[in-house]
């Protein structure tokens, strides 16, 4: 049975489930839409978050991002990561404890202010479409190989599906099809990295392989896989996959923007209302760390397996280049999406990859996991399988960001701003209606997104960690911190964040380089500035016009010091 075959049988069959998932899990409250109930146990819940957490950025870009940039792609691996132990510890008890499902809910009653509530839904909006432009992005490149139609083509598939079962089942709905979906996307990922481990080194986990030598019968035997890896890069003009090029100051900007961005991301901050008690969130953060190591783990070695066979593939064992004609089936199936491409600039007919003037292929990192196996040549359903793996894995990022904008809209804005008289049944049909006007909206940005997924998802993390992270951090440990200061200090953050990014990225993407970027950070890390700003705003404006009333001083230290389960609630 062929790829395209197979992949269809495999995809549709995960879609079938999610969709049965949700119209098994119906939402049939807005306190099920929203948080569903708070009935999840946190295994569940932490295999959920898991799922949410690892978008399309994780699964399809990340890898890909460590495969091209080597040791500097590091810093994706480690912001990530960090960042769930910063919410495990600092965040998810507390917030849980408030009893208000979304981040601006928590803003708006914390700093005691519509004005704060209402810039902070403006921030989740802008986070929640940034990140889900990356989301769609991945799942048209999914589509747009195994489906073989356009990548418009396939955001626009995607979206109708994230569509359906996110605005059937919500929050309820979103939780239980996410553990699918993470059994889904976890088996897809560690299957072919155990195969092509096997295949290259003899180990079985590929977290071993990655530091043993290559197996006999494969090029390179008798080389540690690193060590090869940086012969063949330094021998085609790119630099050793070892060493980091970027400044020291910029990859802890990465990092910390990463991290706290994680920390300050509205999606992954209302899964812990979904668990019965405060210390089910703690639970669900620690086994939702659990389940995103599973793939973590196994991106490096993934990154280096895929670069090697790349190159030998490409350019041949003797790094001579290949006939096109004789060139793997991959190669010309991925041609077809456009995110290949061979231009034959000495005329002798061979593909050569290369990083310098030599260099006749462009390659999008986006593609390295999915087409990973085949370059391995590895069985079609392992193809099929990681195919299904990448769509679970967009999917169910989408879905949860979809979820924050729609309850955005019509719980802050409407029943907490401007018309709290609303029903229940009115508040549910708005929540349905902003998630299919955000649906249309995000479709765009999947088709139009400025930049590789990766790189827009951390965009989305540099603006959580600039507005949301210092208004949240203070509010819950510095209880004389008043509206205006928070005020203040988010909109100072997103705008400084926001216009760095637009300026780099739109405005002048041509000066987009080390030697222009403020203190050597890049768009990616400008969030960790973004927050210093904040913060100091905050402080200075707090400072200048009074604490907090007494009222709210005492709301936060019943924050820090939990003694009940306090219901989530949005009133």
């Amino acid at each position: 049975m062929d790829i395209q075959t197979l992949t269809f049988i495999i995809v549709g069959a995960t879609f079938a489930l999610y969709i049965a998932i949700a119209v098994w899990a119906r939402a049939g409250s807005t306190n099920d839409f929203y948080v569903a109930s708070g009935g999840v146990h946190p295994v569940m819940n932490g295999m959920a978050t898991a799922a949410d957490w690892m978008s399309a950025a994780s699964f399809i870009s990340m890898a890909g991002i460590i495969s091209f940039a080597g040791y500097d792609g590091s810093v994706y691996l480690m912001g990530w990561t960090g960042g769930y132990v910063l919410l495990a510890l600092c965040l998810a008890p507390y917030l849980r404890k408030f009893g208000k499902f979304t981040v601006p809910d928590f803003i708006g009653d914390r700093y005691y202010s519509q004005l704060a509530r209402t810039i902070a839904v403006i921030c989740a909006i802008l986070i929640s479409f940034t990140y889900i432009a990356g989301q769609m992005r991945g799942v048209g490149v999914v589509f747009s190989r195994f489906l073989e139609v356009e990548i418009a083509t396939g955001v626009f598939i995607g979206a109708v599906i994230v569509f359906f079962y996110t605005v059937l089942g919500g929050m309820k709905g979103i939780t239980y099809t996410q553990v699918a979906q993470y059994c889904v996307l976890a088996f897809a990922y560690l299957v072919p990295a155990i195969f092509i481990s096997i295949y290259m080194t003899g180990h079985f986990l590929p977290q071993t392989g990655f530091g043993a030598t290559i197996a006999e019968g494969v090029a390179g035997e008798g080389n540690y896989l690193l060590a090869r890896l940086d012969g063949l890069s330094e021998e085609l003009g790119l630099a050793a996959y070892t060493e980091g090029l970027r400044s020291k100051v910029d990859v802890f900007a990465i990092t910390c923007a990463l991290m706290v961005g994680t920390a300050g991301l509205p999606h992954v901050i209302v899964r812990f209302f979904t668990v019965p008690k405060v210390r089910d969130a703690r639970r669900s953060a620690g086994w939702a760390l659990v389940f995103i190591s599973v793939v973590y783990l196994t991106a490096p070695s993934i990154a280096a397996f895929a670069k090697v066979n790349l190159i030998n593939t490409i350019n041949g064992p003797e790094l001579t280049g290949v006939e096109y004609e004789q060139a793997p089936e991959w190669v010309k199936n991925w041609e077809k999406t456009g995110l290949i491409t061979w231009e034959d600039k000495n005329g002798d007919g061979e593909m050569f990859y290369s990083g310098d003037e030599r260099n006749e292929m462009t390659v999008d990192r986006d593609i390295m996991v999915l087409a990973n196996p085949e370059i391995a040549d590895l069985p079609a359903w392992v193809v099929a399988l990681v195919a299904a793996g990448g769509v679970a894995a967009a999917l169910s990022t989408s879905a949860g960001l979809l979820l924050v904008i729609s309850t955005s809209v019509s719980h802050d804005l409407l029943k907490r701003t401007f018309a709290p008289n609303i029903t229940d049944r009115q508040e549910l049909m708005w929540a349905r209606v902003a998630a299919g006007l955000a649906v249309a909206l995000s479709t765009w940005f999947g088709i139009n997104p400025p930049g590789f997924v990766a790189q827009v998802v951390a965009f989305a993390f540099g603006l959580a960690a600039a507005s949301f992270f210092p208004a949240i951090i203070l509010g819950i440990f510095y209880k004389r911190m008043n509206s205006a200061g928070a005020i203040a200090g988010m909109l100072v953050g997103i705008i400084f964040t926001l216009s760095y990014i637009i300026y780099f990225k739109f405005v002048n993407p041509a000066a987009n380089t080390p030697d222009n970027w403020w203190f050597g950070i890049s768009p990616e890390g400008i969030g960790t500035l973004g927050m210093v700003f904040n913060f100091i705003v905050a402080y200075v404006v707090h400072k200048a016009t009074g604490d907090a009333p007494k009222a709210t001083q005492d709301l936060v230290e019943s924050i820090r010091y939990p003694k009940g389960a306090g219901g989530a609630t949005g009133h």
